[in-house]
């Protein structure tokens, strides 16, 4: 499922055949409105304490303020739960409150798509007329929620399937007639293969998914069944952020936030299409955050989606940004090689390998830099990382572009 086509119907609306002017005169009105808000919670009163939100109208302005990461997040909500303050509203004022792993506490709305998940469901194809088998979980987490409020939004019906009984599954879809699937890549295989063991014939024909990986192999086993399947980007915090199209080049980021690819440990932006961690700034009225560190790794492709939508676009998932690397009995972290960067103005970038010597670890740092003293470099090694290590002064541009600043090369087979 390629090509030039616009989609199965139309767009979802005309925000995503936007030209980039005006993308940028829309963002130039509603971010420092959203900054505004964020700044009005207790939350953010620190963190943008000395932020002018009026000044905040495009992504460059936004690059200079903080990034929040989800460990400041919990650390917030353990001492004023459940949001941490970074609400508009009070938690009474929510439809839903979730949990995820941590504990993380998210609020949730039954306004019309207020995870803007109906997006993504209508590139996929789904809406009035689909009988939608919503297999993620509905138990704390949101996931469930989500894709039922995107379900809602585009006009299809909701079987609130949840995960396991898997025999259950099977008859409930014959049953009602589901057309579509949402859900984790793998499960909708794990229903097909109990549906043929079970002689049962089912209708699916798109399936919407995200949650895991959706491997080319797996998608091609779809497509060979009759069954389109295309894959998004959310999060439990965030709601949608990319996804794909029919076209299947990248994921189109969602018209409702502001994605940017930063190095990992800053909130420095990376040249366009190196790899970098995500960070997003949601335009949710009721939940601003602002440039919230995903952990996850992407990168910016060049040029625009032949479905038609002019939004930019990112590689999906690359792994996690998290690169925090036990050496020597010690972490070391992303935010360390980035403050080693910024204590000498000639050093461009720097990058911590992890290596054996036998059944020693060795600990190399490479620094892009013209020139400068490896042994200045040594002693700020040791002062930020607090560890020894060898030090190799390489010329700007040679070390890779794929978002590492801690490469570990041991092996654990």
């Amino acid at each position: 499922m390629r090509g030039d086509e616009t989609d199965m119907d139309a767009h979802f609306d005309a925000l995503e055949t936007r030209s980039a002017d005006e993308r940028a005169a829309d963002l130039a009105q509603r971010l420092p409105a959203q900054v505004a808000r964020a700044r009005s919670v207790a939350g953010y009163r620190e963190l943008l304490a000395d932020v002018d939100a009026g000044g905040v109208v495009d992504a460059a302005a936004l690059a200079a303020l903080p990034v929040l990461r989800k460990s400041e997040l919990s650390r917030a909500q353990g001492a004023h739960p459940p949001f941490g303050g970074f609400t508009v509203k009070p938690a009474s004022g929510f439809a839903h409150i979730f949990q995820s792993p941590g504990p993380i506490y998210e609020p949730g709305g039954i306004e019309h798509d207020w995870w803007r998940m109906g997006r993504f469901l209508h590139a996929v194809g789904i809406g009035a007329g689909d009988v939608v088998q919503n297999c993620f979980g509905y138990h704390l987490t949101p996931a469930g929620m989500i894709f039922e409020s995107g379900a809602r939004a585009v006009g299809a019906t909701v079987l609130p399937a949840g995960t396991g009984q898997t025999e259950l599954q099977v008859t409930a879809a014959r049953d009602v007639g589901a057309t579509a699937y949402t859900g984790t890549p793998d499960y909708l295989k794990v229903i097909l293969d109990k549906a043929d063991e079970m002689g049962v014939a089912l209708g699916f024909t798109k399936a919407a998914v995200g949650g895991g990986a959706l491997f080319p192999s797996l998608r091609q086993h779809y497509v060979d069944r009759g069954i389109t399947c295309l894959q998004s980007y959310a999060t439990a915090d965030l709601g949608n952020i990319a996804y794909e199209s029919a076209a299947m080049e990248g994921m189109i980021v969602d018209e409702h936030v502001i994605v940017e690819i930063v190095t990992p440990g800053t909130g420095d932006p990376v040249a366009p299409g190196e790899v970098g961690e995500v960070v997003v700034t949601t335009l949710n009225a009721d939940y601003p955050l602002i440039r919230f560190a995903t952990g996850d790794l992407s990168a910016v492709m060049a040029g625009q989606s032949p479905c038609g939508r002019t939004n930019m676009r990112i590689k999906g998932w690359m792994g996690r940004a998290d690169q925090t690397t036990k050496i020597k009995g010690m972490f070391v972290r992303p935010e360390q090689v980035a403050a080693l960067v910024a204590r000498h103005d000639e050093i461009v970038k720097a990058r911590v390998v992890a290596s054996r010597d036998g059944e020693m670890d060795i600990m190399t740092v490479y620094i892009e830099a013209e020139s400068g003293d490896p042994v200045a470099y040594a002693t700020s090694v040791v002062d930020v990382l607090k560890l020894k290590g060898a030090v190799e002064v390489v010329a700007p541009g040679s070390l890779p572009k794929d978002g590492l600043v801690i490469e570990d090369q041991r092996s654990y087979d």
